[in-house]
C-alpha cells in the first residue's frame, strides 16, 4: 500500500514504507524517520556506458560497481564433506572488467542459474564486500542487477544514483525506497531565506532533493548538491552561533590580575623572551579575562610555538586575581610532563605551603601551589591534592579525566585550559566547566587546524592562532627510509641513532603498537611492537646503550618513572608508542626513528616529530616504511617529509578524510553533521554561511523568523543531543 500524500519529514518509515521495511532501514543503516531517508543522499553516481574504475576498490569496503562481464565460469562442487552430505552444488565463477582492471565475482550455489542470467557482454551493477583470495580481489554471494533488471528497477535514467548500502540493503532497493517516499513527501518550510535563495542564485529545497535523487543531467546535479551544501553549512553554523551567544550571555566574573602579583615576579624571573606571537597572544588573553563575560578560546600553534608558557601567564593572571586555573590533560604522561614543566617554570613561585631551610615560605610568601590529580594516586597523595584543590592553596590543578570525577571541588575555578581538545568531547569540557561559575575556558592544540575546521569542529570558540617559534628552536630535518626499494638503508637510520647518542643526545623509536600480534594485517608484515623491538636492539645495533620502553599499557607510576629517567638524561633511547605524541619535552633528544611510519595519520606524524629539535640542536625525524613509490601511503609520508609547515599538512591530511569522521561526534553527540559539505572547497559557503548566521541569530535568537530554518536545526538536534550541543 502506498504511503499518503503529503507525508511529513517527521513521519516515522513504518508508516511510510510499513514494518518490515523500515526495520530493515533502521538496522542496516540507521534511518527511522521520513527525513532520514530524505537526506540519505547518493554516495555517487554512475552513467549508462561508464563503468566503474575497479583499480579503486580497497579491500574490506561494501561497493557496488557498474561493470561488464567478462567471463563465466561454472563448475561442480561439495560432496565431499559432511556439511554436504553427499550432495553437489555448481559453483559461478564470473569475471567482470571496467576495461582496464578486473573483479572475480563468486556464487558458491546456484552456479547455473547466475550463469544464465549475466552472459559474456553483459552490463550490471554488483554490490558486495571486497575480499581478496590470494592476489585477487573479489565479491563473494554479491547482489546483482543485470541488463533488462536495471530498467525495471527505476534505472532508466541516463544518470544512476549509488547510495549508501549494505549486504542486505543493496543501493537498488535503498533507491525504491527513496522514490516511493519522494513521490509523496512534503519536504516542509524551505531552511534558507529567499533573500539568500535569490542573492546566491539557489534552487529550492523541493527542487534540490528531487535533483539529487532524480538527476536529469549533470548540471541540475550539480545545482542540486551546491543547494544542499548550503543547508548543511548554514544549519551548522546557526547551531554554533547560538552556542557563541549563549556563552556571552552568561554571567561570568572578570579576572583582571594584579600590579606586582605573581605574573610580574614570574614576568620578572623568566629566562624565556616572549616571541612577537606569544606577546600578542598574551595581550588579547589578558584582555579578555578582564572582562565579566566567560571567554571562550582555541589557541593553536605549531608544534613548540610556546603555548604552554601563554597558557601559565593566563593562569597567573586569574590567580592574582583570587581564582583558580584547571588544565585538563589526555593522558598521564602529558598531564605529569605538564606538572613538571609548569613546577619547573614557576620556581620557588610555585612552592605555597613548603618550608625552605631558613622556615620561611619562598617568594616572600608570594607564591601558589601546583595540584596534580591522576586516577593512579595513591591514597594520601590524593588526599593531599583534593585538599589543595579544594581549600584554595594550589592556584593551578593538573589533572587527567580524574579532574572531572565527583568529589574533586576547586575553591574558586576561573579558567579552565583544556590541552588537544581533540582528546575530549564537549560533554567532558563541560563537566569541569560546571565546577565554577561560568569560567574563562581556554581550548589549546598543537594540531594545526585549517580555518573552515576551526569555523565548524571549534565554531563554538573564538580562534587565536600562536605564530612563530621561540628562539633558538631548531629545524627538523625529515626523510623517509624506503625499504621497499632501499632495505640497506634501515642500518643507516640505526646508525644515526647510535651517532647521536655518542654526541652526548638521545633518541626515541617510535612504533605503532605495543605487543606483538599474529593476527592477518591486511597481507602485510604484523607492524613493528615496541616490547618485542626494544629487546632485540639493547642485544644488537644498540648494544652498550641505555633503551628503555614507554608505552600506555604499563602502570602509571611505571611510565612516569621512565618518562623521568629519559628526561633525566638516564635513559639514552626510549622504545616508545604514540604515549609520547603530545607534551613530552626533552630538549637534548634530537634523532628520532618512526617504524611503519605509513600506519600513523599525517598530523600525527608531525605531532611526533615535534619531540625532537627543541633545544639547540637540529633535529632529525626518519620515516621507516614498505609502502612502494607512487602508493597512497608513500605520498602521505612524502607530504610530511616535504614541509614543516603544520597548517599545510593539516589541509593534506584534512583532503584524505571524510567530513563525518572530522565533523560528526564533535557537533552532534556521535551522529555525522555533514554529508555533502566539504571542508576545503566548499571555503567560501562556510565563510559566507557564518557571517550570516551570526547576523540571523543576532536579529532573531529563537529563529522565530525564520520557521524552516528552526525546523532544520531541531531536525539535526534531536532531543538527546539538543542539551549535549547547549553544553559547550
Amino acid at each position: 500500500m502506498p504511503p499518503p500524500a503529503g507525508l511529513a519529514m517527521t513521519a516515522s518509515l513504518a508508516e511510510a514504507l510499513g514494518a518490515k521495511t523500515a526495520k530493515a532501514f533502521e538496522t542496516g543503516l540507521g534511518l527511522r524517520t521520513v527525513a532520514d531517508l530524505v537526506h540519505h543522499w547518493p554516495r555517487r553516481y554512475t552513467e549508462r556506458g561508464k563503468l566503474t574504475p575497479l583499480t579503486d576498490l580497497v579491500e574490506g569496503e561494501h561497493v557496488t560497481v557498474r561493470a561488464r562481464v567478462e567471463s563465466v565460469t561454472v563448475r561442480d562442487v561439495g560432496g565431499n564433506n559432511k556439511y554436504d552430505k553427499g550432495k553437489r552444488r555448481r559453483m559461478a565463477t564470473i569475471t567482470i572488467t571496467d576495461g582496464r582492471a578486473r573483479l572475480v565475482l563468486v556464487w558458491f550455489a546456484r552456479g547455473d542459474w547466475h550463469a544464465g542470467r549475466m552472459p559474456v557482454g553483459t552490463e550490471g551493477l554488483f554490490a558486495g564486500k571486497v575480499s581478496r583470495f590470494g592476489q585477487t580481489l573479489q565479491l563473494v554471494s554479491p547482489e546483482a542487477l543485470v541488463g533488462m533488471e536495471l530498467d525495471a528497477a527505476g534505472f532508466a535514467g541516463r544518470i544512476v544514483p549509488l547510495y549508501p548500502a549494505t549486504a542486505r540493503l543493496p543501493t537498488w532497493n535503498v533507491a525504491k525506497a527513496v522514490r516511493t517516499v519522494l513521490d509523496v513527501v512534503s519536504t516542509g518550510p524551505d531552511p534558507l531565506p529567499e533573500g539568500v535563495r535569490r542573492e546566491h542564485g539557489l534552487l529550492d529545497l523541493r527542487q534540490a532533493v528531487e535533483a539529487i535523487h532524480r538527476p536529469e543531467d549533470a548540471e541540475g546535479l550539480t545545482e542540486a548538491r551546491r543547494r544542499l551544501v548550503w543547508d548543511e553549512a548554514m544549519v551548522l553554523q546557526v547551531v554554533l552561533a547560538q552556542r557563541r551567544a549563549t556563552a556571552r550571555s552568561e554571567p561570568g566574573r572578570a579576572r583582571p590580575g594584579r600590579t606586582g602579583g605573581l605574573l610580574t615576579a614570574f614576568d620578572a624571573s623568566s629566562p624565556f623572551i616572549l616571541t612577537d606571537g606569544q606577546r600578542e597572544v598574551g595581550e588579547t588573553l589578558a584582555a579578555e579575562l578582564a572582562r565579566p563575560e566567560p571567554m571562550h578560546r582555541l589557541l593553536q600553534g605549531e608544534v613548540g610555538s610556546g603555548k604552554t608558557l601563554v597558557a601559565l601567564r593566563a593562569m597567573l593572571q586569574v590567580v592574582d586575581s583570587g581564582g583558580q586555573a584547571a588544565l585538563l590533560a589526555p593522558t598521564e604522561v602529558l598531564a605529569q610532563q605538564h606538572a613538571r614543566s609548569l613546577r619547573a617554570l614557576l620556581g620557588p613561585l610555585g612552592q605555597a605551603g613548603q618550608l625552605t631551610d631558613a622556615g620561611a615560605e619562598p617568594a616572600g610568601g608570594r607564591s601558589t601551589a601546583l595540584a596534580l590529580l591522576t586516577g593512579s594516586l595513591g591514597a594520601a597523595a590524593r588526599r593531599e591534592a583534593l585538599s589543595a584543590a579544594s581549600g584554595g592553596l594550589a592556584g593551578i590543578v593538573v589533572g587527567t579525566h580524574a579532574l572531572l570525577s565527583e568529589g574533586v571541588e576547586l575553591a574558586d575555578l576561573g579558567l579552565v585550559v583544556v590541552d588537544e581538545q581533540h582528546r575530549f568531547g564537549v560533554e567532558q569540557r563541560e563537566t569541569l566547566r560546571a565546577k565554577g561559575a561560568a569560567p574563562h575556558v581556554l581550548v589549546m592544540t598543537a594540531t594545526p587546524i585549517p580555518r573552515t575546521v576551526a569555523m565548524t569542529v571549534y565554531g563554538d570558540l573564538e580562534a587565536l592562532t600562536l605564530t612563530g617559534l621561540p628562539a633558538g628552536r631548531q629545524p627538523i630535518a625529515t626523510h623517509v627510509i624506503p625499504l621497499a626499494e632501499q632495505p640497506g638503508w634501515i642500518a643507516r637510520a640505526w646508525t644515526r641513532v647510535v651517532e647521536a647518542v655518542r654526541d652526548g643526545h638521545q633518541a626515541f623509536v617510535v612504533c605503532p603498537q605495543v605487543e606483538p600480534t599474529d593476527l592477518p594485517t591486511d597481507g602485510r608484515r604484523p607492524p613493528a611492537a615496541a616490547t618485542e623491538l626494544a629487546p632485540l636492539l639493547t642485544a644488537g645495533v644498540f648494544a652498550g646503550l641505555r633503551v628503555e620502553v614507554l608505552h600506555g599499557r604499563m602502570r602509571p607510576e611505571d611510565k612516569e618513572a621512565a618518562m623521568g629517567r629519559f628526561a633525566g638524561g638516564e635513559t639514552e633511547v626510549l622504545v616508545a608508542t604514540t604515549v609520547i605524541e603530545v607534551g613530552v619535552d626533552v630538549p637534548n633528544a634530537t634523532v628520532m626513528v618512526i617504524l611503519d611510519a605509513d600506519r600513523f595519520g599525517v598530523s600525527q606524524l608531525h605531532q611526533l616529530r615535534g619531540r625532537v629539535g627543541r633545544g639547540k640542536d637540529a633535529g632529525l625525524c626518519l620515516l621507516v616504511t614498505e609502502a612502494p613509490a607512487g602508493s597512497h601511503a608513500r605520498s602521505r609520508l612524502d607530504a610530511v617529509a616535504a614541509t614543516g609547515d603544520g597548517f599545510a599538512l593539516a589541509r593534506v591530511d584534512l583532503e584524505q578524510r571524510r567530513e563525518g569522521n572530522v565533523l560528526g561526534t564533535e557537533q552532534s553527540g556521535g551522529r555525522t553533521a555533514v554529508k555533502l559539505l566539504r571542508l576545503l572547497e566548499d571555503e567560501d559557503v562556510i565563510v559566507a554561511a557564518r557571517a550570516l548566521a551570526e547576523q540571523i541569530v543576532h536579529d532573531d535568537p529563537t529563529l522565530a523568523q525564520h520557521p524552516g530554518l528552526a525546523v532544520a536545526v531541531s531536525a539535526l538536534l534531536r532531543p538527546d543531543d539538543a542539551a549535549y550541543l547547549e553544553r559547550g
